[in-house]
């Protein structure tokens, strides 16, 4: 069941990278691909561009990146008593402002959704209203603001938006790394396998879009800004490298997003483990940490496929 499952969303978001029409990936270097230099203006425009649009305190800003309707909600548990049960997950990307710089938490659904109805892959419909690029632009920035993306974890409604990073620098596990750009296997009988295309990209690799991304690996509990304010730990088991974030916001207080550590409440509240996740001992062992973390710091725990956890936020979180 774990391999149809995410054989049909791979197929799903390669589908859609084929219809978007995306420009070919330049070639990448053996560790990093240097960001692009800015051509939005001369040093001066843009250091003036960067203080103008700074913040004083940590701010935590919800993203609507999507919604994803599950006709049947079976493959959601390993105990079986979610079969025949259908429900509607909201997909949210997270935008967390500091004054030394901007992470931006998953990437949501892809963009091409934006310019089609709903799209239906085996358990799986899926919509988009509006890009993260849309929505930054109402608070008057844009993806070249963002110094920092990280995802938590690879599966296609986290990872939908990264042919729109300009510049970011992708933070990202070493085993989540892996996860994504597995070694090749070449054998006797297939010596080819594998192989770079002439552009510099595998052609077997299905995310072309982070393949030439700047990238920093980082360690399972990494300091983003180095003053604790936000932290990404890992949390694996639904993936190799599947991660949480902790956000120390001024007047909230600690916030926990989980990533796709629970879907639902009643998982969270019932262990449940879906029947597609790379390791159910490890994302169980996971779920203790996480709870004794959010017990320890009192924190707000979202999440981020939970629209009961979600839809009651204010608009901007301090």
């Amino acid at each position: 069941m774990k391999h149809i499952v995410l054989a049909a969303t791979s197929a799903f978001a390669i589908a859609l990278a084929a219809c978007s029409g995306a420009n070919e990936a330049p070639e990448s270097g053996e560790e990093t691909t240097p960001a692009a230099e800015s051509e939005t203006g001369t040093p001066s425009e843009t250091a003036d561009t960067e203080a103008s649009s700074a913040v004083d305190a940590l701010q935590l800003i919800k993203l609507d990146c999507g919604t994803i309707y599950v006709s049947d909600l079976d493959i959601f548990s390993t105990a079986g008593d979610y079969a025949g049960q259908t429900d509607t997950f909201t997909d949210t990307c997270w935008l967390i402002r500091h004054p030394d710089g901007d992470l931006l938490w998953d990437l949501g659904l892809p963009g091409i959704l934006t310019s089609q109805d709903e799209q239906t892959t085996g358990v799986f419909t899926v919509s988009l209203d509006r890009t993260i690029a849309d929505q930054l632009a109402d608070m008057d920035l844009a993806m070249s603001d963002i110094e920092y993306v990280a995802v938590s974890h690879s599966h296609f409604d986290h990872t939908g938006q990264a042919d729109l990073i300009d510049g970011s620098t992708w933070l990202v596990n070493q085993l989540e790394y892996d996860y994504m750009f597995p070694e090749p296997e070449v054998s006797d009988e297939a010596p080819a396998e594998g192989e770079a295309e002439s552009n510099g990209s595998d052609a077997a690799n299905q995310f072309p879009a982070f393949e030439t991304l700047e990238y920093q690996i980082i360690s399972d509990d990494y300091d983003v800004f180095g003053d604790g304010s936000v932290v990404i730990f890992q949390t694996p088991g639904h993936t190799p490298g599947h991660a949480s974030l902790l956000v120390n916001l001024p007047e909230t207080g600690p916030v926990m997003l989980t990533g796709d550590l629970w879907h639902k409440d009643t998982s969270r509240e019932l262990k449940r483990v879906p029947q597609f996740n790379s390791d159910e001992e490890a994302t169980l062992a996971s779920m203790e940490v996480f709870e004794a973390k959010a017990a320890e710091l009192g924190a707000k725990v979202i999440i981020q496929h939970e629209d009961a956890d979600t839809d009651p936020l204010p608009d901007v979180m301090r």
